[in-house]
């Protein structure tokens, strides 16, 4: 059997990675002039009290590719077959640098097979086509079947999400400065997107916190289209930035509407935090189209 790895960006539960025997591997961050991530973390309750509260503002690296060749060194001690699902490379240069040095490994240990796919996601929309993947292994499907079916129906991925506070996107330079001092004053909630190419893309904007959350369920029906009856048994992912009684409402909306039942909702990890900020909800989804 193959081994499955992905990026930290992907914001899956610890305990989901150990019960299916996923490979993670840590993007770093850097708050309050530390840099965390792998043996270092900080609670991630923490890292949003220190922006919430303090006003600190994280930033990030993507992984080099001597980094990337480090990582993949240790798992090919045990597996000599490996896929990974890479954060969207139309956010990081991650997904190309881990690329580079599979090829590197490749071609030092003939015996080594490791094919890197672009997720095209972020966040758990990258946890969700992990999800899929652990599936298909489990299922007896081969790496190449699995990676086929992932590139095949990377774009049925959906994802979408509103921010509580636009600064930290106009940091990121997804919105102006202008927009994000309009909103903020007229508690306007943007709605985002990844689209096709795995950028960030502002689709919307809504006026309050409740109808942006609402929001992000119309969009989902809007998205699933005629999948709305063959979807009811998939998996939901919903992600937030500390504030998981509102997940839980837009997981109640979704339940109530669709009549879907599995979800899992986990917090977003420092790495999208730093961009994203306290408050955001995100959900994902699979849709006809993204």
């Amino acid at each position: 059997m193959f081994k499955i790895t992905t990026d930290s960006t992907a914001d899956l539960p610890v305990s989901y990675l150990k019960e299916n025997n996923v490979g993670c591997m840590p993007i770093s961050y850097i708050l309050d002039g530390v840099t965390y991530g792998g043996d270092k973390e900080l609670d991630w309750k923490e890292f949003y009290a220190m922006m919430r509260e303090q006003g600190k503002m994280p930033t990030t690296s993507q992984i080099n590719p001597a980094e990337a060749k480090e990582y993949f060194e240790e798992y090919i001690k045990t597996d000599k077959e490996i896929l990974h699902l890479a954060f969207s490379s139309g956010l990081s240069g991650t997904c190309g640098n881990m690329r580079m040095a599979a090829e590197e490994i490749m071609e030092e240990h003939p015996d080594v097979k490791i094919v890197v796919v672009d997720s095209l996601c972020a966040s758990m929309g990258e946890g969700l086509f992990v999800h899929k993947a652990v599936k298909l292994r489990d299922q007896g499907k081969s790496l190449e079947e699995t990676a086929a079916w992932l590139n095949e129906n990377a774009q049925n991925f959906v994802h979408v999400f509103t921010v509580d506070d636009l600064f930290h996107l106009y940091r990121g330079g997804r919105v102006s400065k202008t927009a994000a001092v309009i909103g903020t004053l007229v508690s306007i909630k943007p709605k985002l997107h990844v689209d096709s190419e795995g950028h960030l893309i502002v689709i919307g904007k809504v006026r309050g916190r409740k109808k942006s959350l609402s929001a992000l369920v119309d969009y989902m029906e809007e998205k699933m289209g005629s999948r709305v009856q063959e979807n009811k048994d998939d998996y939901v992912f919903i992600s937030h930035g500390d504030a998981l009684e509102d997940a839980e409402y837009v997981r109640d909306q979704i339940r109530e509407r669709f009549g879907m039942e599995h979800f899992m909702i986990n917090h977003i990890g420092p790495t999208i935090g730093a961009h994203s900020g306290p408050g955001t909800i995100a959900l994902f989804f699979m849709g006809e189209s993204r």
